[in-house]
């Protein structure tokens, strides 16, 4: 849980480059509303030391105490992030009672996440809720608890572990990515200053002390400041012209925008804020919020900006027509209108329903996004392939599994699974008799708690192999083929795969894409396929198994489903068709769902991709068959 460490932790004034990061992270401190930041960038470049060592510049806590670093882990549960029902003061004294959680005890601190890409998407979300509301409020258990949560949320990733749905991405109020400096002279003095970190941590913690307690007066001065920094229309219209411009969805932007402007007005020690806090602000609200596609690389171009920054200039310099000034009574930011607005300006969320739609729909193509010629098809939602049976991988969107959260189907006497009220009060019915009741409350032990037994849904394990030989190569197909994969990719990001690509071609098959949860890097390597040659299909059913072997030594919770693209013309060496079903057979020998899509097409018609699907014992589907909009259904393979 939360700690500080008893030795001194890296000084924040001792950190070296990550301007744009410490910035960003201060302005949080400043005004925690603004609703946290997300950090993105590559191993090893000292996103964990600065987070760590903004904790100790926060004002004291409400009740005089330093404000805490709370660590959440990446494996936590629902009821280690809110908290629940106190199972032990129940039994023991019949009373119910809450048992606070992780939020509770980040109040007035961090909350930081490493590897927030790889916490469950519920999760992130009752974070996200909590950092803006700045209250937790929780209803369960016939438990009715709300307390107060106002922390600097951090999240950190690594990309190539995976992306965050654009969805989350929003909910974050700032985005900063990092990376090391290439300057010689800045890396030098990064490792020279670890190194002397390292050597004696209390004699350099002292050498920026003075450094560090003048940082966190001035956040603690901006934070008295922050409600009287005054916004004119003037830098609000800019605001809003500069998310209009950018083309962002909702108005999380522009409210998230209009915070950090003046939080760093307060942070400069202004009353007012002006252009430049509105620029800095546009630098760490808008990149992360452009995405137009899952697959898009969040960022922001610099000319781009400037050139909106010109634009929005102008637009500031207009007077409001006063013809459309908002009428406080239908203003859904105004008093008593629209929806219930949450405490401390923050946000209100989307719905769950309406992230689910906008997640589980194709993205159009925005401006500038044409298909170049050759490249992939149009892409479409994909028809839901999924594994039989039920397993207990990674919480996910695609198969049936085991999980703490879904819906109950039967109670259990297995610890750490939660509490089934019913099956509790019937184990302990039975004991009334002999625990001497007769009339009253009910006589409860600790023998009989009974653990709930959930069904949810998990990510998988999918392996492309595709094929990429000289039959496949005709301009049309391959381009409905690499269409077709992307949409197949596309369902993986949203249903939290790990994903892995095999191409087949010549005399060999590679591994293009090792498995990954960051399936945009599958798009990209889509885009350089190289095609051709004979098709050694055999080949690559056994580089497939042997991919799920070794990842279920990594992971063998996570069950895998090989989808091979192919129109089933092995060729190469001696009976290359005969060969590539004995090689589907130990594939599937293996316990892997699988899934052939034909993509055979024109007059002249083999029909061998079926015979490998029956090889596979999967089953098999035609190209134009992957549209959910066409087929509706379930792959059924070998459990």
């Amino acid at each position: 849980m939360a700690h500080q460490d008893s030795d001194p932790g890296f000084p924040f004034g001792a950190i070296v480059g990550q301007d744009q990061l410490r910035l960003a992270l201060i302005l949080c401190a400043v005004h925690p509303g603004i609703g946290g930041v997300l950090v993105r960038g590559e191993k090893g470049t000292a996103k964990s030391t600065v987070v760590r060592a903004l904790a100790a510049l926060l004002p004291p806590t409400s009740d005089g105490t330093a404000a805490r670093l709370v660590e959440l882990p990446v494996g936590a549960t629902e009821d280690r992030v809110i908290g629940s029902l106190d199972l032990e003061k129940v039994l023991r004294d019949g009373e119910r009672a809450f048992q606070p959680g992780l939020l509770a005890a980040a109040h007035d601190g961090v909350l930081y996440v490493d590897e927030v890409n790889l916490l469950h998407d519920h999760l992130v979300d009752v974070l996200l809720d909590a950092a803006a509301m700045g209250r937790v409020h929780v209803e369960r258990d016939g438990v009715s608890h709300s307390h107060p949560a106002k922390f600097v949320l951090v999240g950190t990733m690594n990309p190539e572990e995976g992306e965050l749905r654009p969805q989350l991405l929003d909910r974050f109020g700032l985005a900063v990515d990092v990376a090391a400096s290439r300057d010689v002279d800045v890396r030098m003095q990064v490792v020279r200053r670890r190194l002397d970190f390292e050597a004696d941590p209390v004699a350099f913690a002292a050498r920026y002390e003075a450094v560090d307690a003048d940082t966190a007066a001035r956040i603690a001065e901006a934070r008295v400041a922050l409600a009287g920094v005054a916004l004119p229309d003037r830098e609000l219209r800019r605001i809003a012209a500069l998310c209009a411009s950018f083309d962002v969805d909702g108005m999380r932007a522009d409210l998230v925008l209009a915070r950090t402007a003046t939080a760093h007005a307060a942070w400069r020690g202004a009353s007012e804020v002006v252009e430049e806090d509105v620029r800095v602000a546009a630098e760490l609200t808008l990149p992360h919020r452009r995405r137009r596609d899952p697959f898009d690389e969040p960022g922001l171009d610099p000319q781009q900006l400037d050139d909106a920054m010109r634009d929005a200039a102008e637009q500031a310099a207009q007077e409001p027509d006063p013809d459309t000034d908002p009428d406080p009574d239908t203003d859904p930011d105004g008093p008593g209108g629209g929806a219930p607005q949450p405490q401390d300006g923050g946000a209100p969320a989307p719905s769950a329903d309406a992230d689910d739609a906008a997640d589980d729909s194709p993205a159009a193509p925005g401006p500038g996004h044409e298909r170049p010629v050759g490249a992939p098809a149009a892409q479409f939602r994909t028809r839901l392939l999924t594994i039989p049976g039920v397993g207990e991988g990674a919480p996910g969107r695609r198969s049936r599994s085991r999980s703490p959260r879904g819906r109950t189907v039967r109670a259990t006497t297995e610890p750490g699974r939660g509490l089934h009220l019913v099956g509790t009060l019937f184990a302990a019915a039975e004991h009334q008799v002999a625990r001497g009741r007769t009339d009253g409350r009910m006589l409860l032990a600790p023998g009989d708690v009974r653990g709930a037994i959930k069904e949810g849904r998990e990510g998988n394990l999918i392996v492309f192999v595709v094929d990429a030989s000289g039959s496949m190569a005709a301009r049309d197909r391959l381009s409905a083929v690499t269409g077709a994969v992307v949409s197949l990719l596309r369902d993986a990001y949203q249903r939290r795969d790990k994903v892995a690509v095999i191409t087949v071609r010549g005399s060999s098959a590679e591994v293009v894409l090792p498995p990954t949860s960051s399936v945009d890097v599958a798009v990209r390597r889509l885009k350089s396929l190289r095609t051709g040659g004979k098709s050694p299909l055999a080949q690559g059913f056994l580089k497939a198994r042997e991919v799920v072997l070794r990842e279920r030594v990594r992971d063998p919770q996570r069950r895998a489903m090989v989808v091979a693209l192919t129109d089933g013309r092995a060729t190469g060496g001696t009976d290359p068709v005969h060969r590539a079903k004995v090689a589907a057979g130990l594939l599937a020998d293996t316990a892997v769902a699988g899934v052939v899509v034909d993509c055979e097409s024109g007059m002249v018609r083999l029909g061998l991709a079926p015979e490998l699907a029956i090889a596979m014992r999967g089953a098999c589907v035609r190209l134009t068959e992957l549209s959910a909009e066409q087929v509706a259904g379930v792959v059924r393979a070998a459990a």
